[in-house]
C-alpha cells in the first residue's frame, strides 16, 4: 500500500503553541488523592506527592494543567483547601457525590506544578458562586498587595504571588448536569462582568469562556452565539469538550472518530467568526479545547460506585491500542488547527480517564501515553499545510476515510517531523514525503508504535513499546501504527 505527503514551507497553518499538550487534574476519583497526592505511601516524597507520578508527568512534558475541574469546580469553595491541614473542613462534593477532604488545595497544586515543571490553568466557580469569589481567588494567587487575601497567602507561607495567567470562567455551564447550570444569556452576562472585574484586579490575565459541553447538545451553536454576544470583548478563548464513546461500530470506525473533532473545530471557529463579523470587531476569539479523550471503558463499573466515599475508583478507563491510535489522530487534528486552537487539555492526567494509572506499588503508562508524549516532545515550531494521499475505506458516518492520517511540522529552518497513523490493520504502507518539491532528506529518525491486537492493554507485566525503525531508503509504516519521523532537508 502506498501513501504520500506533500508540503511546502510557504504554506504554514500557524505556529504551534506548546499549550496544546496541556492536561486536566480534577478533584475526583483517584485523580488527586492516591494519584498525585498520596502521603504515607513509600513512593511519595516528604510533601506527600508520588515521585513515580512526578517522573511520568515530566516525561509527558505537560506545559499547563487545568485545575480543580471539571464539574467539581461548580460547587467548590477554594478557601476550604488552604491554611493548616488540621483546620480544613471535610465537605461533600455534589458533582461526583463523594467526600472531599480538602487536604489538597491551591497551594499544594502550585507546589506540585513546580515539581513537574508545569504551569496552572485555574478554574473559578461560576455555578454556586460568582464575581466576588473569583476575584478573591485571583487576589490570593496573583496580587502583591497589602490586602486580606494576598496576606492570607503570605500567612500560609507563600510570600511570592503565583502569577497565574490563564483562567477558566466556570465549567460546562450549558449542561443540565452542572451544579448551577445557567441559560446562555445568564451565563454570558455573568462571564462578562466576572471577566471585567478580574481584569480590573489583574490586567495581565487571559480568560476562557465555556462553550458547549459537547457538539451533540440541543443548544450547540445557539449557546456559543448568545454567550459571545454578551462577553466577546472581555474573553480570549472559548472552550471545547469532546469525549469519544465505545467502538460499537467496530475498530475501523473507532480509529476514524478524530474526524468528529475536525468537524467540531470548524463549526466553533465559524460560530466565533460570525459573532466577530456581527460586532464588526477586529478581535479574534481562539479555542481552548480543554477536555478531550476516549471515555467508555469504566462506564459499567461506575454505575455501581457507592456515593459519599473518599477518592473512590471512578472513571478508571483501561485503554487499549485502538484507543491509542484514535488519540494519536486527535493530536494530529489539533496540530492541523493551530491557527485557532491555542490550548488543548487531554482529560485527565492520573487515574481518571488518564494516560497514567497508579496502584499502591507503582504505575502503568497506558497505551495512550506514547502519542501524547511524542507530540509534546516533537510537535514544536509550525504546522505546514499537508496534503495526504493514500487508499481509503468507507465509514457510513464519515464517508471515505484515508488509511493514512498525517501532518508535517517544521521544527526549525531545516528540521521537520512527520506524525503519521496507518489505520490499516494488516497492511504495511510505503510512505513518500515531498517537501519544497526537491528537498532531499538526511539524518532520518523513525519511531514506530504498533500492535496487531486492537484490544491489547498495557499491564504491569507486558506493554506495547515504541521502537526505532531503520528505513533502508524507503519509509514504511507498520500496520495499525503510530509513527514519528524526523529528518533534515
Amino acid at each position: 500500500m502506498q501513501g504520500a505527503l506533500y508540503a511546502n514551507d510557504l504554506f504554514s497553518i500557524g505556529k504551534i503553541d506548546h499549550r496544546i499538550s496541556s492536561s486536566l487534574a480534577e478533584n475526583m476519583g483517584r485523580g488527586i488523592y492516591k494519584g498525585i497526592y498520596d502521603p504515607g505511601n513509600d513512593l511519595s516524597d516528604s510533601d506527600g506527592f508520588r515521585k513515580d507520578v512526578i517522573s511520568a508527568v515530566k516525561e509527558l512534558n505537560v506545559p499547563m494543567i487545568r485545575y480543580p475541574g471539571g464539574n467539581f469546580v461548580s460547587s467548590y469553595h477554594w478557601e476550604d483547601g488552604i491554611g493548616p491541614k488540621n483546620q480544613r473542613p471535610q465537605k461533600v462534593d455534589l458533582a461526583w457525590q463523594s467526600i472531599e477532604s480538602n487536604q489538597f488545595g491551591v497551594d499544594e497544586f502550585m507546589a506540585w506544578l513546580k515539581k513537574v515543571s508545569s504551569t496552572a490553568m485555574m478554574a473559578v466557580n461560576l455555578g454556586t458562586r460568582g464575581i466576588e469569589d473569583a476575584c478573591n481567588l485571583l487576589e490570593y494567587c496573583n496580587m502583591d498587595t497589602n490586602t486580606y487575601w494576598a496576606n492570607k497567602r503570605r500567612e500560609n507561607g507563600h510570600e511570592v504571588p503565583y502569577h497565574i495567567k490563564t483562567w477558566c470562567l466556570g465549567n460546562e455551564m450549558d449542561a443540565p448536569w452542572q451544579i448551577g447550570h445557567k441559560t446562555s444569556h445568564e451565563y454570558g452576562e455573568l462571564v462578562n462582568e466576572t471577566a471585567k472585574a478580574m481584569r480590573s484586579l489583574d490586567p495581565t490575565i487571559e480568560t476562557v469562556v465555556c462553550g458547549s459541553s459537547n457538539e451533540d447538545t440541543p443548544t450547540f451553536g445557539i449557546w456559543e452565539t448568545n454567550v459571545l454576544n454578551e462577553c466577546y470583548d472581555n474573553v480570549d478563548y472559548i472552550s471545547m469538550h469532546q469525549y469519544y464513546d465505545l467502538p460499537a461500530k467496530g475498530t475501523m470506525h473507532h480509529v476514524a472518530k478524530s474526524l468528529r473533532m475536525d468537524q467540531f473545530i470548524n463549526s466553533v471557529v465559524a460560530l466565533c467568526d460570525a459573532v466577530k463579523a456581527t460586532k464588526k470587531s477586529s478581535k479574534t476569539i481562539n479555542i481552548s479545547f480543554d477536555e478531550w479523550n476516549v471515555w467508555y471503558h469504566s462506564n459499567e463499573h461506575d454505575e455501581h460506585v457507592k456515593s459519599w466515599q473518599q477518592a473512590p475508583h471512578r472513571l478508571e478507563d483501561v485503554y487499549n491500542f485502538e484507543d491509542a491510535l484514535l488519540v494519536g489522530s486527535s493530536l494530529i487534528t489539533l496540530l492541523k488547527h493551530v491557527d485557532r486552537v491555542k490550548i488543548a487539555c487531554f482529560a485527565q492526567l492520573v487515574n481518571v480517564i488518564a494516560p497514567i494509572l497508579t496502584s499502591e506499588n507503582g504505575l502503568i503508562e497506558q497505551t495512550i501515553f506514547m502519542p501524547i508524549r511524542d507530540v509534546s516532545k516533537y510537535g514544536y515550531g509550525e504546522t505546514l499545510r499537508t496534503s495526504v494521499q493514500s487508499p481509503s475505506y468507507q465509514v457510513p458516518e464519515f464517508g471515505d476515510v484515508q488509511y493514512l492520517d498525517s501532518v508535517i511540522v517544521k521544527n526549525s529552518a531545516d528540521t521537520y517531523t512527520v506524525f503519521a497513523v496507518n489505520r490499516h490493520e494488516t497492511e504495511t504502507m510505503n510512505l513518500a514525503i515531498n517537501i519544497n518539491d526537491d528537498d532531499r532528506f538526511q539524518e532520518t529518525s523513525h519511531l514506530s508504535y504498533s500492535c496487531s491486537d486492537p484490544k491489547f492493554s498495557n499491564t504491569a507485566d507486558q506493554s506495547v513499546t515504541e521502537e526505532t525503525v531503520h528505513d533502508d531508503g524507503q519509509i514504511t509504516l507498520k500496520p495499525f501504527s503510530w509513527n514519528v519521523i524526523t529528518f533534515k532537508a
